[in-house]
């Protein structure tokens, strides 16, 4: 990419900044089916910044490995600008992963991780990023996420490490967002933290994006929106079920703990869900044990016990309730 690329002409917003100086660089190094959206959402506001200031202020490359294309989760084909090389000493580095991120990285770009992170280097991840950062044992105590569907199989995998439920982190050493829009709140809050919180209002309004108010928004809707209700009781019994996946608690448990009757409990569920208490609980320890299924390498028997299922016989016949196909068979056909 040619220098003078990094500033468009032609925004109808625009904004004077005081900036002296070399303009921050960003390097967005992309694994094996990463996920475009989180990766063009992170990118966009730096150029839209650099665009509504008339400055440049930020520069952005794309890195793989070996410097071949890499191909995206949906198909497409990158062409990076560069192989893996040193960041220079005030750049960001941003690992960026999608699907199957337990294989994405190899042994070659994990050690050029920890290279990085040694030489005191800022580095990230993007959606999955956070299972190379944790192979290379970057993440330690500091708060970091990743996408929500992918965050079971994280800690089957890294089981002293716990993702936020936030959509995105950012901390002095470490900076991380659960992919798609997220990556463009986590953009935002740099751009606020380096040029102020006007220029990150007008480029939020350039990407149409509204903003979140901080990164401690959750990444998935309520149990509320979800399902249309705010009965307290309801929506407590089901934090209860999805804080208790591997070792379920009974309905005499559940109604001991909400402090309601079984058949008042029975009477919610049947008013606001049309399903029993178990079928909603065995259909979330289920769809637990998809993500496991996707996400990690772990034995049928192994899901099955990480989900809740004493028996691996049960678990298959409920799975293939479910989802159409017994675990065996899905494994198979997803590979």
């Amino acid at each position: 990419m040619s220098d003078d690329s990094f500033v468009q002409k032609g925004a109808a917003a625009n904004l004077t900044v005081a900036h002296a100086g070399a303009p921050q660089d960003f390097y967005f190094l992309l694994l094996p089916k990463a996920t475009m959206l989180p990766v063009a959402a992170a990118i966009e506001p730096l150029r839209i910044a650099n665009q509504v200031t008339n400055t440049k202020l930020y520069r952005w490359f794309i890195m793989t490995e070996t410097g071949a294309p890499v191909r995206c989760s949906n198909g497409m084909v990158v062409t990076p600008d560069m192989a893996l090389a040193p960041l220079p000493s005030e750049a960001v580095g941003f690992v960026c992963a999608g699907v199957e991120p337990q294989d994405a990285a190899s042994e070659t770009t994990l050690n050029w991780l920890r290279r990085q992170h040694r030489f005191g280097r800022q580095i990230g991840g993007i959606c999955t990023g956070a299972f190379a950062l944790a192979q290379a044992g970057i993440i330690r105590d500091q708060p970091f996420t990743l996408h929500w569907e992918n965050q079971p199989g994280f800690t089957e995998r890294f089981e002293h490490l716990k993702p936020s439920p936030n959509i995105y982190e950012v901390t002095a050493g470490l900076m991380t967002c659960g992919g798609g829009s997220a990556a463009t709140d986590m953009m935002l809050t740099l751009i606020e933290q380096r040029h102020g919180k006007q220029l990150a209002i007008i480029v939020a309004d350039m990407c149409l994006h509204v903003r979140s108010t901080s990164g401690a928004a959750p990444q998935k809707s309520t149990y509320a929106v979800a399902i249309g209700s705010r009965n307290q009781r309801l929506l407590s019994a089901l934090q209860l079920m999805q804080d208790a996946i591997e070792e379920p608690l009974s309905i005499a448990a559940l109604c001991d703990r909400l402090d309601i009757s079984r058949r008042q409990l029975e009477r919610l569920f049947s008013r606001y869900l049309d399903q029993s208490p178990m079928h909603v609980y065995s259909d979330m320890r289920l769809s637990h044990a998809f993500a496991l299924m996707n996400e990690t390498s772990m034995s049928v028997t192994e899901i099955a016990l990480a989900s809740g299922f004493n028996s691996a016989t049960h678990f298959s016949r409920q799975f293939k309730r479910k989802f159409g196909a017994s675990p065996h068979f899905f494994r198979k056909g997803w590979a």
